[in-house]
């Protein structure tokens, strides 16, 4: 078995907001078609960690390595780093003002260079396989919120990425939308896709990931694989937590 490609190397990554600590001493790593959950109690972390990848937020201090490179550092370029490392927002950030498929065009155009006719053919490809495709007249209004999010993974995949991360994607959404989100994501990562994903839904997180990592209170109080974690945590914390879910 040929060793796995590594992407992504955390180590310890510090994020503080004035004097609270909200990320503590994190060390994680990402190889090449992982699906990694990250789960926990709201306010443990989480989407502070996913920002932190992404660089929406300035990590305080630690380093996060990008095929062995700092993307800390002062001479990467963050606009590139984030041609590859594409996040899916939990409100779905599209432009109100542009349809579907422009929203799916802007990014290759703007960012990449991407000449239009080949844009619309990357857009074109995404719009249907997230099957929003009959769509692509209308603008974000006009749309459910599982179809806008079904849009807005579009979007980023449009941008080829190597990772896609993924901020509680569904909890935005009425219940009977998520499905339609997580078949989507589901799709992807039998494909091979390589993600990061913060969850709520518990469900979802045991039947798709390689790897499932449990933060509370800023620390990853463990991780492991799906059955590790799901079938025999071993910290308190993390059962007192899982418990939450009887129908698991």
């Amino acid at each position: 078995m040929s060793e796995k490609k590594r992407i992504l190397e955390i180590t310890h990554l510090v994020k503080s907001f004035g004097n609270h600590e909200v990320l503590k001493d994190i060390h994680f790593s990402v190889d090449k078609g992982d699906v990694i959950s990250i789960i926990g109690a709201s306010g443990s972390g989480k989407s502070t960690l996913l920002r932190c990848v992404n660089l929406l937020e300035t990590p305080t201090s630690g380093s996060i390595l990008y095929h062995g490179e700092d993307i800390t550092d002062a001479k990467m370029n963050i606009y590139s780093y984030r041609e590859k490392v594409g996040m899916v927002f939990q409100s779905f950030n599209l432009f109100q003002n542009m349809t579907v498929l422009e929203n799916c065009m802007v990014g290759p155009i703007k960012v990449k260079g991407t000449k239009k006719e080949k844009a619309r053919e990357l857009a074109m490809t995404f719009l249907t396989k997230v099957d929003m495709d009959q769509f692509i007249n209308a603008k974000p209004r006009q749309l459910s919120g599982g179809q806008q999010q079904r849009v807005a993974i579009a979007r980023a995949l449009a941008m080829e990425p190597e990772i896609l991360l993924f901020d509680e994607p569904t909890s935005a959404l009425d219940p009977q939308m998520v499905g339609e989100v997580l078949n989507v994501i589901t799709a992807l990562a039998e494909e091979g896709m390589t993600m990061l994903i913060v969850t709520h839904e518990m469900a979802f997180a045991r039947d798709v990931s390689s790897h499932v990592v449990f933060m509370a209170d800023g620390v990853i109080e463990e991780e492991g694989s799906s059955e590790d974690i799901f079938g025999h945590p071993q910290k308190e914390k993390t059962k007192d937590f899982l418990s939450r879910f009887r129908n698991l």
